[in-house]
């Protein structure tokens, strides 16, 4: 597309004009059927195309600190860990990644595709979502919003699909079950992600990789930080951040921050956003070599249900962003908790042991909804329903790791071990009887009267329980000084346990399923000079299915394996990172439809993803900051037992993305302080569902920033999509749940430190 070209040239002109100029430097039953086992109201949007296939067949039965490598380290690269109680520095450019090999080693000793976005760009961009964050980094995209629950994400083009999400994790832990908490940006210090298959590390995960959530945590200098923000839509949000020792001997360190945030919804719903998010966290140095933290997280947030609009002909029906396809008095209620404790211990120089726990439960509280079902043309019929859910998983987990030399070759080994236990029970009122049809060019919201919740029958009361138990083996070998071996196996069992309730709807029906897997991991990355890192690895993973056959037994678990080549590189003193990538990704097991009961699933498809990717972070010059990415994603399904399935493309991943943000920040002189940021965001034509009967359309935004920092103030005036773009965010892959996207939006921010 003549986007896309232009686009890319855009893209390019601009880093590689950057980099020159830093180096001059330097039917009812049928419908009733096709919704049993359904447990959420995502699955019955997903169900529904299903449902309307069959309306006119018989209805069918029923995821240490840096280890010296031996070699002298560079005198300005910085020995940081994960809960660290000082920062990590400030600019693009973060040196080491603790979420690739879990002993925070340098990137450019990490033999896998590793993205860490820190605060400064979340800062510098008033990123107030997860979303914009993540926009950052090449092959990630938002696949769909869950009904207003928060986004869902894909990494190599795996992990959009309802049931099959890209994990994240917030330090490390995993909140499990059909929903994901998504935590607030505001209390993040960092964000990683690690692509592709790399369940030694994280057990059941999608192949694509993960998203890791680094939190902040307490400092041993005082800190007092305000930051207002006011902005379009009536944006009106207020953290404070608060850190310091709480002793002489700065033994006991805290942390609080604080976050309060109203909205409009630019979608037109009556519902205002409103989050209250409280975090503190306490660090206590027993000893030099002893060190405990406890953290807690809790937010709330009450926002509108939206399901986005839908899908007409071979593309977007062509209504106003604004409308919505449900109610606009629809609104959900989430609760987000965290809580629990890391403890480290050095036995020497060499050997420590970290044991940790975490207690996650995320609460979701659906309104009356008119939730959109069927969509046929300009016509959507929704039926009224209601959800709770109430999610909890604990984990435990412990792990050593240890520095020690066989001959000339060195080591540094890493075992641990960890538990979870999961539960999730989701119950669903849903009003089949009782169908409400609008025009979506011309929508009556009241044509038929919201009801009360205690007039909606029990659709569905189901029970997910789940234990996991995972140990893992790993060995980072330094051969040379610039040849290394990371080597690695773990062992996974799972027992899933799924319960539903008898209904008008529904059977009273138990099922369990036992799976076990092993699942190896092994990189190279060899050194031919200081700067510069090639790299090679294979990994493997595991997921456990949702889906069932039409016995009712669990799918057996999804199995992925994939291989990276690439190259890392250190350009301008180290002070800007660059990786190049080409992966390759198989998903093998993938439930598809049993073509005997199409009602119901089989585990032989099959599904791969081959790509190139680019990523470049850091600083040109003084006080000129980039970050910019590029993928090139090519995402098919290559088995179905749906032969018009095969060879199609996966949904929301387009083939080309990018993105680019530079600031440039006045050094010397009377305006010493002064700053200003531009960028732009290009994602490519993308399809809309797996059957590839619709096209969401390409989009290029672009963003400024003016900013002045000075003493203890900073000041900052953003503006994003300039152009008031008209354009579609992401699609949960269905003919409704098309989320558009943010229309032009300015941001003022005042942050003040005391």
């Amino acid at each position: 597309m003549n986007g896309s070209r232009m686009a890319m040239g855009l893209f390019w002109v601009l880093l590689l004009t950057g980099v020159e100029v830093a180096q001059a430097n330097d039917a009812n039953q049928g419908v009733v059927e096709s919704l049993k086992g359904a447990q959420s109201i995502d699955q019955f949007k997903h169900s529904s195309m299903r449902a309307v296939d069959l309306l006119a067949q018989t209805p069918t039965p029923k995821l240490a600190p840096t280890q010296n490598s031996g070699r002298q380290q560079p005198e300005d690269e910085e020995e940081l860990t994960v809960t660290g109680t000082r920062e990590r520095g400030s600019g693009y450019r973060v040196p080491n990644s603790s979420t690739a090999t879990g002993t925070d080693a340098p990137i450019l000793e990490t033999p896998f595709s590793v993205q860490v976005i820190p605060k400064d760009v979340i800062r510098d961009q008033q990123i107030t979502r997860i979303e914009d964050v993540l926009r950052n980094v090449s092959s990630v995209n938002i696949s769909g919003t869950d009904g207003g629950r928060g986004a869902n994400f894909s990494v190599r083009g795996f992990g959009g699909s309802f049931g099959a999400r890209t994990p994240m994790l917030k330090d490390g832990y995993r909140q499990y079950g059909s929903f994901q908490s998504i935590p607030e940006v505001a209390n993040l210090e960092q964000v990683e992600v690690l692509k592709g298959p790399s369940s030694i590390l994280y057990g059941a995960i999608e192949p694509g990789g993960i998203i890791n959530l680094v939190s902040k945590q307490p400092l041993s200098e005082r800190l007092r930080e305000l930051e207002l923000q006011v902005g379009s839509s009536g944006l009106l949000r207020t953290y404070v951040d608060l850190t310091g020792p709480l002793t002489p001997e700065k033994n006991l360190l805290y942390r609080l921050g604080i976050l309060y945030k109203n909205e409009n919804n630019p979608r037109g719903f009556e519902t205002l956003t409103n989050l209250v998010s409280v975090a503190p966290s306490l660090t206590w140095k027993i000893s030099d070599r002893t060190k405990l933290n406890f953290s807690l997280e809790y937010t709330y947030n009450k926002g509108p249900a939206d399901f986005g609009i839908t899908k007409f002909g071979t593309g977007v029906a062509p209504i106003p962003l604004n409308r919505t396809i449900n109610n606009p008095d629809d609104s959900i209620v989430t609760k987000n908790l965290s809580l629990g404790y890391s403890l480290e211990h050095e036995f020497n120089d060499n050997w420590k042991i970290r044991n940790g726990f975490r207690y996650l439960r995320y609460d979701i509280d659906y309104s009356v909804v008119a939730l959109p079902f069927i969509i046929d043309g300009a016509n959507v019929t929704r039926f009224y329903a209601d959800q709770d859910s109430v999610s909890n998983s604990y984990s435990f987990n412990t792990s050593v790791v240890g520095k020690f030399s066989t001959g000339s070759v060195k080591h540094t080994l890493t075992s641990g071990i960890d538990l979870n236990r999961s539960t999730q029970n989701v119950i669903t009122l849903f009003d089949i009887a009782n169908p409400s049809t609008i025009d979506i060019f011309a929508p009556d919201y009241n044509f038929v009267p919201k009801p009360l919740r205690s007039s909606l029958p029990l659709f569905a009361n189901a029970d997910n329980n789940s234990t996991r138990l995972g140990a893992y083996l790993q060995d980072q070998i330094y051969l040379k000084d610039n040849l290394i071996l990371v080597a690695g196996l773990r062992y996974d069992t799972i027992t899933q346990t799924n319960t539903t309730a008898e209904t008008d709807f529904a059977d009273k029906s138990e099922s369990t399923k036992v799976s076990s897997a092993v699942t190896p991991r092994i990189g190279l990355i060899y050194r031919p000079i200081k700067e510069m890192s090639l790299f090679a690895s294979y990994s493997q993973s595991f997921n456990p299915s949702s889906g069932t056959t039409v016995s009712g037994d669990i799918l057996k678990p999804e199995r992925g394996q994939g291989f990276d080549l690439g190259v890392k590189t250190e350009l301008l003193n180290q002070k800007l990172l660059a990786t190049l990538t080409y992966f390759n990704i198989t998903k093998n097991n993938v439930g598809v439809v049993d073509p005997s009961f199409p009602l119901f699933s089989t585990a032989v498809g099959q599904q791969k993803s081959q790509g190139v990717e680019l990523d470049v972070t850091g600083e040109l010059a003084p006080g000129w900051k980039v970050i910019g990415s590029y993928a090139y994603t090519d995402a098919k399904v290559s088995e179905d037992t749906t032969l018009e399935n095969v060879g199609k493309q996966f949904s929301s991943v387009p083939k080309h993305s990018a993105s680019l943000w530079t600031t440039y920040e006045i050094q010397k002189g009377s305006l010493k302080g002064l700053g200003f940021g531009a960028g732009v965001n290009y994602v490519g034509d993308r399809f809309g569902d797996l059957a590839n009967t619709f096209k969401l359309g390409d989009y290029l935004t672009g963003n400024a920033a003016i900013f002045y920092n000075r003493d203890n103030y900073r000041f900052a005036l953003n503006f994003k999509n300039i152009a008031n773009v008209q354009y579609i965010e992401s699609s949960t892959g269905s003919e409704g749940g098309i989320d558009p996207g943010a229309p032009f939006t300015a941001i003022a921010s005042l942050t003040v430190k005391f």
